[in-house]
């Protein structure tokens, strides 16, 4: 199988509302050798407003944001076809799963694609810091590291690839992360030979689900306060070992007195859930979680004091139980249910809406090759086909931004009003908007501790300018919509 190792700079850290500005992608064969990459950059588009900070940290000045060859539905294009190009391969980022992925679906969602192409059609998912951080509770020596301001072993992509003799100074472009989580990587599959595949085997979740299912007990690793720990484990029984809501794995923490857990009634095991720390863990299943041998539990404390045979008969308990994992699910449905009806209940906007507003239909799918072959007055007329309310407000968007002149005046006149709604809000939004961005500018500018990678306040200072400027044009061009 193929590795593809990819990441993205963005305009802002809010998922929903993130536009992808740069990408960087390598392919690898199976003994992590390149064999192609990709980078594309693209201008933003002029219906949103850019965060700040955000362009600090990835460097992107005033030119790179609208003098770019690529608009930004170019870039997203030649971006799926790189990747459906490298398909069948198991994509991994750096912290991907929690973010680029995210992004990345949203983007496909907003343009017309389909939104799971890589964990679908053949395609596997997996997180390079989920590893990294695994290997380090496996050996805290397995790479050279420098303690953050905490006194934790740092895991930033910048920090382990500088420790380790790579050349980091120009980090934050999508294509030279890449290139660090690369090297990266390699070292840890040379210092972890065995251990890698055993990493890799959780970036399917059908995998995840029958390990789940089928296993007795095994090591997991999760990361409290900037430390990396191991946890033996023990699934709930194989008919309920799902939670019953969000379809994610359930086992106990072998630490635990399971035999006295499973004296309690319902109301009693109810309150004992709610202490922390909790004797159950969650195994979320679709976010490349790592799943080791029991062995390697067994060798760390508090598992080593209890000794093989108590926790033998303790995972042994947890598989004969079912009533106890049948309790277990019906408390972490209450307490879902609880939480989805407090909620908030305001309209969810459509960029929001991928998860909440359900999947797309086979049958709109099917109109996206055409979509995206037509010129743009075809393009028009073809979103009448589409049943999907989200996908014609996107295809408006995606219209608006790339060839206005199709759209009749009315419907022109309606997007840029919506527009200018959002961006020229004075209210707290969940999008950034004209004032934020003012605000968060002029912090920037008067903080002296907010350097991020500028050599001198001069230079930064003309960055902001920059910056400053274009939000300045947009605001203008909205402010007579």
């Amino acid at each position: 199988m193929n590795y593809v190792i990819w990441d993205i700079e963005t305009d802002s850290a809010q998922l929903d509302w993130a536009t992808m500005i740069e990408v960087g992608a390598i392919l690898l064969d199976e003994n992590f050798k390149e064999k192609e990459r990709f980078s594309a950059r693209c201008r933003m588009p002029q219906d949103r407003v850019p965060s700040a900070t955000a362009l600090c940290i990835n460097k992107s000045n005033v030119d790179l944001i609208t003098k770019g060859n690529l608009s930004h539905y170019e870039m997203i294009a030649q971006l799926e076809k790189k990747f459906r190009e490298w398909s069948p391969a198991t994509f991994m980022g750096f912290s991907s799963v929690g973010f680029d992925d995210e992004i990345l679906r949203r983007e496909f969602f907003k343009s017309l694609r389909k939104p799971y192409l890589i964990n679908t059609e053949g395609n596997a998912r997996h997180d390079a810091l989920n590893m990294i951080k695994a290997a380090f509770a496996v050996d805290e020596n397995v790479l050279k590291t420098e303690l953050n301001p905490k006194g934790n072993k740092s895991m930033k992509l910048e920090s382990l690839a500088r420790l380790n003799g790579f050349d980091s100074k120009d980090a934050h472009s999508a294509l030279f992360d890449t290139e660090l989580t690369v090297k990266v990587l390699g070292l840890l599959k040379d210092k972890q030979p065995d251990l890698w595949h055993e990493y890799l085997k959780t970036r399917s979740k059908v995998v995840v689900e029958n390990l789940i299912k089928q296993e007795k007990m095994f090591t997991i690793n999760e990361n409290f306060f900037g430390k990396n720990y191991l946890f033996l484990v023990a699934p709930l029984h194989p008919n309920s070992c799902m939670h019953p809501v969000y379809k994610w794995g359930q086992a106990v923490n072998l630490s635990a007195n399971i035999e006295e857990l499973q004296k309690l009634n319902y109301q009693d095991l109810k309150k004992e859930m709610k202490k922390s720390p909790r004797f159950y863990k969650t195994i979320k299943a679709n976010k490349a979680p790592i799943i080791l041998d029991k062995s390697l539990g067994m060798k760390v404390d508090p598992y080593k004091k209890i000794g093989e045979n108590l926790l033998n008969k303790r995972a042994e308990l947890m598989k004969k139980n079912e009533k106890f994992s049948q309790d277990i699910c019906n408390i972490l449905k209450e307490a879902a249910e609880e939480k989805i009806e407090t909620a908030s209940q305001e309209d969810i906007e459509p960029e929001e809406s991928i998860y909440s507003g359900g999947f797309i239909s086979s049958k709109d799918e099917a109109l996206f090759p055409k979509f995206h072959s037509s010129d743009w007055k075809e393009k028009f007329a073809l979103l009448d086909k589409f049943q999907d309310d989200r996908l014609v407000t996107f295809g408006h968007g995606l219209i608006y931004n790339e060839a206005p002149e199709v759209l009749p005046k009315e419907i022109h006149k309606k997007i840029k009003r919506r527009i200018a709604s959002r961006i020229l809000s004075t209210n707290k939004e969940k999008w950034w908007t004209v004032s934020a961005f003012y605000s968060e500018c002029d912090e920037i500018r008067e903080n002296d501790d907010k350097m991020f990678s500028f050599k001198t306040v001069d230079e930064k200072l003309k960055f902001l300018d920059g910056i400053n400027d274009y939000v300045m044009n947009l605001e203008q061009k909205y402010s007579d919509a």
